[in-house]
């Protein structure tokens, strides 16, 4: 189920368990998980991208193996905000997901999430090779992190 409004995705979660969060590029698939209680978002792994089935297959043992409740997927609108080619490729990807499990899958903006994560790895003098190694498993930190920051939000506000 796919849910293009945060509230909505909110309501459709249950308590206690973890979300993912993914950082979706042409090579690669970044993937981060939240605590059981929606505080914290971790840096897990990068995917390297093969095929939809076999990049699915990882996804999904992941989501299994941590009990994940829900998915946010980075959607890479345009910095005017306007969506682009990168967008319906997202968009198709998390349709094509949707369609092998029944978590809801909800999207959130990703611009400038790879810049802020390029630049904690710069502040924790992270080397070239080090970096481009972590880069798009900590940007998929940081999305997740900005949705459970909104996720806190919605919750606490009683809706």
């Amino acid at each position: 189920m796919i849910c293009e409004d945060i509230t909505d995705f909110a309501a459709s979660l249950p308590f206690g368990r973890a979300l993912a969060g993914l950082d979706l590029g042409t090579a690669t698939i970044g993937v981060a998980v939240s605590d059981g209680l929606l505080s914290i978002a971790t840096p897990l792994e990068t995917i390297r991208r093969k095929k939809f089935g076999l990049d699915a297959a990882k996804l999904l043992k992941i989501i299994d193996d941590r009990n994940i409740a829900g998915i946010v997927l980075g959607l890479p609108l345009n910095m005017d905000g306007s969506e682009g080619p990168r967008c319906q490729a997202t968009r198709a990807f998390a349709r094509n997901l949707g369609a092998l499990t029944d978590i809801p899958i909800t999207y959130w903006d990703e611009r400038l999430s790879t810049v802020a994560a390029e630049r904690a790895l710069l502040e924790a003098d992270t080397t070239r090779k080090r970096r481009s190694e972590v880069i798009d498993h900590v940007a998929a930190g940081y999305i997740l992190q900005g949705a459970l920051d909104r996720l806190r939000n919605i919750r606490g506000s009683g809706l």
